[in-house]
């Protein structure tokens, strides 16, 4: 049974670009697509995925507030916040965020290799 993941970014071109990746992959199956950080909490409740893909940047609620609050409704799936700040790990210690994993939109042909490290463990 595929890995499902909830992808959540503002721009509909990334959305759609995320999409086509898992969806060309079997092993992954996008559950649902959100675009701001108030939709992705609403979609995780509703479909229990068991990986979460964050833009920081979104309106209503920013990628940052929307894995706070999915860090205490499911604690243990994983959140990559997906950014084009390459240096927001440098700024901000990634063990004292309410995220896994932060991948730069520069690197974004290594998410799927960051997805893969975080369900297989």
């Amino acid at each position: 049974m595929p890995h499902s993941i909830l992808v959540a970014d503002d721009n509909p071109v990334t959305r759609e670009t995320l999409s086509r990746v898992f969806n060309a992959e079997p092993d992954y199956d996008l559950c649902a697509q959100a675009s701001n950080g108030r939709e992705a909490v609403d979609l995780a409740i509703k479909h229990r995925p068991e990986l979460i893909i964050l833009d920081l940047v979104m309106p209503e609620v920013n990628g940052m507030e929307a894995s706070r609050q999915l860090k205490e409704i499911m604690p243990d799936v994983p959140i990559i916040l997906f950014t084009q700040y390459p240096d927001l790990p440098k700024a901000l210690p990634v063990e004292q965020l309410p995220i896994d994993r932060v991948v730069s939109k520069d690197d974004a042909f290594d998410l799927l290799a960051h997805v893969k490290s975080l369900l297989l463990g």
